[in-house]
């Protein structure tokens, strides 16, 4: 069972994806794995600095996230190339955890915490995808308010992923994150439960034959059921 996590900038999905590691998922984690790719002197952070040059570097030559980030937010061009930098790698490191999951515990549960996972399709791997939603008016307050951004900075940042409105339209189970944290906390655990009911029966009724690696996974669009 792999299941994909996503949502938008200041949604929420990092604080689902914590209550879902407590709850026992395996969690493989994106947004980290670029983190360690990107320490000086790993593949990307040699790729990035060639394209992008030494100027996006901090005194400590560690990449200065906050500029690199200026550069790409807003420009299509630039944000691709750091992608196609970037991605293929994570995809590599991410499977590499995936197996090392499953080779642990055959029936583990794992989220593929994925800030992208619509807008590049991985959506398409994973067997469910769990989306974070809160408005966009909420979701705009929460960025200004965590990041100290002003308003078109945010806005910016927002405009330069999928809506919030159109991601949810992907998921299976959607977790609505505008209410309390003990509101979201259940609506986690019944996604959770769900999981786990589903990967004790995918194991139990599949024969050896039937089994696929975990870049075989099916191509189908997502079912349209929703826990809220």
């Amino acid at each position: 069972m792999i299941a994909g996590l996503t949502g938008s900038i200041a949604t929420g999905k990092s604080t689902v994806s914590g209550m879902l590691r407590q709850l026992g998922a395996v969690i493989v984690d994106a947004d980290r794995i670029v983190r360690d790719l990107q320490r000086p002197g790993e593949p990307a952070w040699r790729e990035i600095v060639e394209f992008f040059g030494e100027e996006i570097l901090l005194p400590t030559r560690e990449l200065d996230r906050a500029k690199l980030g200026g550069l790409v937010f807003g420009n299509e061009e630039l944000r691709a190339a750091l992608n196609g930098i970037v991605h293929p790698l994570v995809r590599m490191e991410r499977d590499k955890q995936t197996e090392a999951a499953f080779q642990a515990n055959p029936q583990a549960v794992v989220i593929w915490d994925v800030p992208l996972l619509i807008e590049t399709g991985i959506y398409r791997e994973v067997e469910k995808t769990i989306v974070v939603y809160v408005d966009a008016e909420t979701q705009l307050e929460r960025l200004l308010k965590r990041d100290e951004l002003t308003r078109e900075q945010a806005e910016q940042r927002m405009a330069a992923q999928m809506s919030i409105e159109d991601k949810r339209a992907y998921a299976d189970y959607l977790i609505d994150n505008r209410g309390s944290l003990a509101d979201t906390e259940e609506q986690v655990r019944t996604v959770w439960q769900q999981l786990c009911q589903l990967a004790t029966e995918r194991l139990s009724h599949r024969r050896p034959t039937d089994q696929r690696s975990t870049d075989q996974r099916s191509t189908e669009a997502p079912p349209t059921e929703r826990t809220e």
